[in-house]
């Protein structure tokens, strides 16, 4: 792999139903280099493989067969407890759904995946305020889940995500459970921590506006990339 590349899918298949009449493969042969500190929209309609492919790039889920390395580890050939320890360090993730813990603090939240990764217990509590504070939900960090917004509970699982310094960022559609506005805060978000913070990151959206304002806009239909173009952030 090379220096640059953070990330690369070689010939990526996956397929269920593996060895029965009803067998059906779901991505067929995906080849995808992301590039250390690039901002990369990954585009589909629903059905087109969009979260088969979140869920190997996020080390969820293994493909059936193809190579996939990801900051210089071969995740197709990890065992459970690797892959366990590679989501907790090198990806960050962020859902639409937030999956933030309830009756738990934004700061405790935060928190989590430090707790997990073995930091102590005050550097976890004066990072997670850094964080949160970058995602400018400091004010709010004793407040529980059902006590913010749905904006709100996104910018704290953002900042969840970038707890243990992630190599990568996996965001899969994060504004979609969100009005508009809310949403333009959100990607301004990902915008400053591609820009300002150095971040790798890969958005996952059907979306094709959204996906625009990235550096790279990677298409998907019916498990294959049909094309890959630059965004209105390509780096000149």
């Amino acid at each position: 792999m090379e220096e640059n590349t953070m990330l690369e899918l070689r010939d990526i298949r996956k397929s269920y139903f593996i060895g029965t009449p009803n067998e059906f493969e779901v991505l067929h042969g995906i080849n995808l280099k992301v590039n250390k500190g690039e901002f990369v929209a990954i585009v589909g309609a629903s059905g087109s493989g969009k979260s088969t492919i979140m869920n190997i790039i996020g080390a969820l889920d293994r493909p059936t067969s193809g190579y996939y390395n990801l900051d210089g580890v071969d995740i197709a050939t990890a065992n459970d407890n690797e892959l366990s320890r590679i989501r907790n360090k090198k990806i960050g993730f962020v859902f639409q759904t937030y999956n933030l813990i309830a009756r738990t603090s934004a700061l405790k939240n935060v928190e989590l995946p430090m707790l997990y990764a073995g930091m102590p217990a005050s550097e976890r509590k004066e990072r997670a305020r850094e964080l949160l504070s970058i995602v400018e939900m400091e004010e709010r960090m004793n407040h529980n889940p059902d006590e913010l917004s749905g904006g709100q509970k996104q910018r704290v699982a953002i900042a969840r995500a970038m707890g243990n310094d992630p190599s990568i960022i996996l965001a899969d559609e994060p504004t979609g459970a969100l009005d508009s506005k809310t949403g333009r805060l959100i990607m301004d978000i990902f915008h400053d921590l591609h820009q300002n913070h150095g971040k790798t990151i890969i958005l996952i959206t059907h979306s094709p506006e959204l996906a625009e304002e990235c550096q790279r806009v990677v298409t998907l239909s019916d498990g294959e990339i049909i094309s890959e173009g630059r965004g209105k952030n390509a780096l000149s």
